[in-house]
């Protein structure tokens, strides 16, 4: 059985910066990613959406550039996921959001840069605004995945993550990690 692709590898008018695609989203945090139609969904939703199913995949086929951003956020929830199980105690849905928060900006390796993990699949940015262009964008992507993340890990009531998205914690989409 293959893995799930993006629906957003046909987008029209999609930018890219290197080989992956900048695509809309739906925020309220201020960065440069364009705004998506509210009332559909959009890039950040479908890796939620996809997270489970892919991450039980080791070999993931790049079909579009939309696939290498659904990759990197895959790769995101997973080192979130992590995140929130290594607390000594189960955080609460504050705290969970302040450390997703805190991880979503810390400084984090760009395609082309040394220490990212998936340098054979993705293009270096073209020049040096575009690759702070793709920083930025990626921030706010992570900030508005983080806030996402937690509303569903906390979408129970009990005050404490979902065991059914906690289990996914240790578990490696493609045996891989950004490094978080």
């Amino acid at each position: 059985m293959p893995a799930y692709h993006s629906a957003f590898n046909e987008f029209p008018d999609a930018m890219q910066a290197g080989n992956m695609s900048i695509l809309p989203i739906r925020t309220k945090i201020r960065g440069p990613a364009p705004l998506a139609d509210p009332e559909q969904g959009d890039i950040v939703d479908e890796t939620l959406d996809l997270f489970r199913a892919n991450s039980l995949f080791r070999n993931f086929e790049i079909k579009g550039p939309a696939d290498r951003l659904l990759i990197i956020l895959i790769l995101y929830i997973s080192d979130c996921l992590a995140k929130i199980g290594s607390a000594r105690t189960v955080p609460t849905q504050i705290e969970a959001s302040k450390m997703l928060n805190t991880l979503s900006v810390d400084n984090f390796a760009i395609p082309g840069d040394a220490g990212f993990p998936l340098n054979a699949h993705y293009a270096p940015p073209q020049s040096r605004a575009d690759a702070e262009y793709l920083r930025t964008y990626l921030t706010q992507v992570r900030q508005e995945l983080a806030s996402r993340l937690v509303e569903r890990l906390y979408a129970d009531g009990t005050g404490k993550p979902s065991k059914w998205w906690m289990a996914f914690q240790k578990r490696r989409f493609m045996n891989r990690s950004l490094g978080s």
